[in-house]
């Protein structure tokens, strides 16, 4: 029964994010395009909401809750390799300004019926396939593999 509640409680906040870049304007690569040119400044809300809600609720909610709804404890997670991650976020910023999306809203945009959407998770899927094999586990300061993230 847990497993259940687990996976319905990730397919509503999932269909939540969803709706939230629909209704945005995320999933319109034209939208975001307008935004990197310094054209419209209307995701600047999104951007800000999005990163104000997610602050309060990483701060607030371990303190109020003894454990999550849905897992056993709450963790904390150790950064490993920065210079991985710097690089990534380069990568991840280039890849978003020359097609206009990013993860989330490539599969929203999906689900709405934009289907040019397909080129853009195809080229994701490659990226993450490409990271996986290639560039995979880091070490942590003890020497066990961590995955990098």
């Amino acid at each position: 029964m847990k497993i259940v509640i687990y996976w319905l409680t990730v397919l509503f906040c999932g269909v939540l994010f969803g709706l939230g870049l629909t209704i945005s304007g995320m999933i319109q690569p034209e939208i975001i395009f307008s935004f990197l040119r310094f054209e419209d400044f209307g995701l600047v809300l999104v951007l800000a909401s999005a990163s104000g809600l997610t602050l309060l609720v990483y701060q607030i909610v371990p303190r109020l809750l003894k454990k999550p709804l849905v897992a056993q404890s709450f963790e904390d997670k150790s950064s490993v390799g920065l210079k991985r991650t710097v690089i990534g976020a380069g990568l991840f910023g280039i890849g978003w300004g020359l097609c206009g999306v990013c993860p989330g809203p490539a599969i929203a945009g999906l689900g709405a019926g934009n289907w040019p959407m397909l080129f853009a998770v195809a080229a994701m899927f490659a990226g993450a396939y490409i990271q996986g094999r290639w560039f995979g586990a880091v070490k942590n300061t003890d020497g066990a593999d961590a995955v990098a993230r």
